[in-house]
């Protein structure tokens, strides 16, 4: 079936808006106990909607106008943890829509007045999964179109070209001392950003390898190893999400793909947390909580490497900005509610920059997959 006139403008609409955008900053971070080791963040926070997420959006809806479902007074509904949403938000504004979040209760309060700033509405759900069924329901009701990111994010990104995030990172290395780094550290929410890395590296055929950093209350680093152990387990669950907003899942994503990822790292929230409030003091700004795992990922590589005598860079993103979490992850009250040690693990994560500490498997519970994964 053809195009309709406002599909074909609703396109132009959104390739206009990528016209007018610049790329993300790539910014160097030294670490002091490493010297032969360069560390970058691609820093994802300076999109329009403020998260990696919009990459995401932009190529969700392309995807969604070109395969006909998207129509002029379209209802766009998403199920998402609060980034996604902001993003879908401004699209679907964009572009004439009205759009519905299905977002956690608890997801916090800045994320839910983007949304509505951007024009969405926000139906919450006191579980995270009950998120889906409560998308498709909505859907059905006005007659509109569920997204659905966590099963269409590693489908409607082309990993090979169109600025996706793995040739912008490779592009902006090209003349930094290592120009190809040995690592690329994510984190996994729906699994397309991983997915995008993985196979942009083996389609380039680079030799940098693909570390995803899992939080706790997620089952992504558990399916991972029972597809390493030859004996996938699709159907694993758990009751509650990850406090970790943005990544980790409670089920196994559709968009989440284990055989494009070199390695995982299962990573326990008060570290997270610890590495973020590093990362905003030396940035002089804050970042969220998913940044903070991804920064517990680069540190147990950094130390892997160090110890096999190896030299060269380790790139990872930085997500979102911390704005948003000034009610959770910045205020110390939240961590004596959540019982979280923090000092603890703030003076961990201190002390493995300068190099004189090791995140053993007791504060990291890492994976070493044979053949595929962390050197050393």
């Amino acid at each position: 079936m053809p195009l309709s006139d406002w599909t074909h403008e609703a396109i132009r609409k959104i390739e206009a808006d990528f016209n007018r955008s610049a790329d993300t900053h790539l910014i160097p971070l030294d670490l002091p106990g490493y010297p032969d080791i360069r560390v970058y963040f691609k820093d994802e926070s300076s999109h329009p909607t403020g998260s990696l997420k919009h990459r995401l959006a932009r190529s969700l809806f392309l995807y969604a106008l070109c395969n006909g479902w998207l129509h002029e007074g379209s209802t766009v509904v998403e199920a998402s943890s609060g980034s996604t949403a902001i993003s879908e938000a401004y699209f679907a504004r964009l572009l004439g829509l009205p759009f519905v979040a299905v977002i956690p209760a608890g997801t916090s309060r800045a994320k839910v007045e983007a949304i509505e700033f951007y024009g969405g509405r926000c139906h919450l759900v006191d579980s995270p999964s009950e998120i889906y069924a409560a998308s498709h329901r909505i859907a059905q009701e006005t007659g509109g179109h569920f997204m659905d990111q966590f099963t269409y994010a590693e489908r409607a990104t082309d990993w090979r070209a169109n600025n996706n995030i793995a040739e912008s990172i490779f592009k902006q290395m090209a003349e930094e001392e290592y120009p190809v780094p040995a690592w690329l550290v994510s984190s996994g929410g729906t699994g397309g950003t991983i997915a995008t890395l993985g196979r942009y590296v083996a389609y380039r055929r680079h030799k940098t390898r693909v570390l995803c950093a899992d939080p706790e209350n997620s089952v992504f680093f558990d399916y991972f190893r029972s597809c390493l152990a030859g004996k996938p387990e699709p159907d694993l669950s758990l009751p509650t999400g990850s406090r970790i907003e943005g990544i980790g899942r409670p089920r196994v994503e559709r968009s989440f793909i284990p055989s494009c990822i070199d390695a995982m790292l299962k990573v326990p929230d008060a570290l997270s947390f610890a590495a973020m409030r590093y990362l905003a003091r030396r940035f002089g700004r804050r970042v969220g909580g998913s940044t903070g795992t991804n920064f517990v990922g680069v540190l147990y590589l950094a130390q892997q490497m160090r110890a096999a005598g190896q030299a060269g860079a380790i790139v990872a993103l930085l997500c979102d900005s911390g704005d948003r979490y000034g009610n959770t992850y910045y205020d110390e009250d939240w961590y004596a509610e959540q019982r979280i040690a923090i000092d603890a693990a703030d003076a961990l994560v201190a002390r493995a920059v300068k190099g004189e500490a090791v995140l053993t498997p007791q504060a990291v519970a890492g994976l070493q997959p044979a053949g595929a994964g962390i050197p050393g």
